[in-house]
């Protein structure tokens, strides 16, 4: 996901994703944990997600 794609949204679809996000984010910490995970960079690209959902949260401000 680029932040090209995410500026446009509104603050509701923002809060949204960013919802969706974080829980993805746990359930593959959770993966991690439990070993279940094949690719753990993704991880960091869901975290990545969450910091440009943020950026054009605060931009919106």
């Amino acid at each position: 996901m680029k932040y090209t794609e995410i500026k446009d949204k509104t603050a509701a679809e923002l809060a949204t994703m960013l919802k969706e996000k974080k829980v993805l984010l746990f359930t593959l910490r959770q993966k991690l944990k439990t070993m279940q995970l094949t690719n753990p960079k993704e991880i960091s690209e869901v975290k990545k997600d969450i910091a440009r959902i943020n950026t054009a949260i605060s931009a919106l401000k």
